[in-house]
């Protein structure tokens, strides 16, 4: 409580006090001894706990600021304690599963050197550009009390083990732990939960543990747990985690300043030069939102690559031609190179909304080129030759086109400017479509044009026939 006091005024230094709105600290693990969900949480013992801020909406600084101005001062005034953030947003905690960190190296296996490497992983990803709040998630050394019981005294007094945890259950929590009772109200017909607790002020000293009464069924009176056995001090893992029964170690790492993929890349890397020391059943592996991000990357490559494949083949049906789509498509390669070039402008890394961004101005692209190309063909069936049927269709299909991606682009600037509450989610979306739409409109009016008088000599023969139909 005293550190997390001294923790707290640094905080406030570091925070103008007119732009903290709240400041929480949660102190030792959850009070209740059972969890439903059986998740994992950060916090593990009595000596770890959170410090939850809330800043005001008129701030000098970025939360990602503050962040990193917390991270830097707090780890160099506080040389004994670990620092590290957890997600905040609802989003960043479902993609991580309810991981505290973006990333998870789990050393899996049952080997007695597996916690020496997890030491070593942890001092190397520390050194990761990048990656920060590296921390391992384990304790293996945390204290405890063990108690030896003298087994013939208890056979004597008619005792077990149980008998005995089950009183001291109830002086360290409440007898809902070792019986659960209630009492039903016969006037509201709601039942009311009914605990024995010993107050938590009764047992401040390990002397006090000791003269805990054991209530015996042999006789009247109780005799004193310093009677029916001895204490040993000794360390015991605080935390145990499995993946497929194999037990594993975690080392969580948070990402800052540099996209997620490259510091997945520079990990992978490490964890690369470890695996000659693993033992032959043991591995090392990554999970975290990062997984979900390569498995997300992998299959909407496969989508965007399916979408061009798609979006071919429907023309091809379309104009029963294998040129004409070709020429349409062409207005695509403007597409990728206008995302490219706005990303690289912004800084902006590839993304999931960025990639879904890439499909949705892909699909504007071609009807802006299926347009042109149309047009284009119904001037050849005039019998205009082709360089200007393709000039022709440009100047009378200009407007239409720029009404087309303008309204598009304009659309989309308010979510690439990130405004709204949470507008940095979607910002590499509207980025990737304004980009796509001012080089795949330019594309189109220009390189499509170009490429139709140069390869379609001739009128479509499909269309030709169309009239006489």
């Amino acid at each position: 409580e005293q550190i997390f006091a001294q923790v707290e005024k640094e905080i406030t230094k570091l925070i103008p006090n007119h732009e903290i709105n709240t400041i929480i600290n949660d102190i030792g693990v959850n009070p209740n001894y059972y969890n439903m969900a059986y998740g994992d949480n950060a916090t593990i013992g009595f000596w770890d706990g959170e410090i939850l801020i809330a800043l005001n909406p008129k701030k000098s600084k970025s939360i990602s600021e503050y962040m990193e101005l917390l991270r830097r001062h707090l780890s160099q005034k506080f040389p004994q304690c670990t620092f590290f953030f957890q997600s905040a947003d609802l989003i960043s905690q479902t993609l991580n599963f309810g991981l505290p960190t973006p990333i998870d190296v789990q050393i899996v296996g049952n080997s007695h050197n597996n916690w020496e490497l997890a030491q070593e992983l942890l001092e190397k990803i520390s050194h990761v550009p990048g990656a920060v709040d590296v921390h391992l998630h384990q304790e293996i050394a945390s204290p405890e009390l063990f108690l030896n019981f003298d087994r013939i005294l208890l056979s004597q007094l008619k005792l077990t083990a149980k008998d005995i945890m089950n009183d001291i259950l109830i002086s360290f929590s409440n007898s809902s732990i070792v019986n659960p009772n209630y009492w039903l109200d016969p006037v509201t017909r709601l039942g009311y939960p009914i605990t024995v607790q010993t107050p938590q002020y009764r047992i401040a000293n390990l002397e006090a543990l000791l003269n805990t009464p054991i209530s015996s069924p042999s006789s009247k009176s109780s005799p004193l747990l310093r009677n029916l056995a001895k204490v040993e001090r000794r360390i015991t893992p605080a935390v145990i985690n499995h993946v497929n029964i194999q037990p594993v170690f975690d080392v969580y790492a948070n990402v800052h300043g540099i996209s997620l993929g490259k510091v997945a890349r520079n990990i992978q890397q490490v964890i690369d030069s470890l695996k000659p020391k693993l033992e032959p059943s043991n591995h090392i592996e990554i999970r975290g939102m990062v997984r979900d991000m390569q498995l997300a990357y992998n299959r909407l490559g496969i989508g965007f690559l399916c979408a061009v494949i798609l979006i071919y083949f429907i023309l091809v049906i379309n104009f029963q031609s294998w040129l004409d789509p070709f020429i349409i498509i062409i207005a695509l390669f403007g597409a990728i190179a206008g995302i490219l070039w706005i990303f690289f402008l912004t800084n902006t890394s590839f993304s999931v909304p960025s990639i879904m961004g890439a499909i949705v101005s892909m699909g504007v692209a071609t009807a802006n080129s299926i347009l042109l190309v149309s047009f284009a063909n119904s001037q050849l069936l005039e019998g205009k030759p082709s360089l200007e049927a393709s000039h022709t269709a440009g100047i009378i299909r200009l407007r239409p086109i720029l009404m087309t991606a303008l309204a598009m682009i304009f659309g989309m600037m308010p979510m690439a400017l990130s405004l709204g509450v949470g507008g940095e989610q979607n910002a590499p979306l509207g980025k990737a479509v304004i980009g796509g739409l001012i080089l795949a409109t330019l594309t189109t009016l220009i390189f499509v044009p170009v490429i139709f008088s140069i390869f379609r000599k001739v009128p479509n023969a499909y269309l030709a026939e169309e009239p006489k139909k």
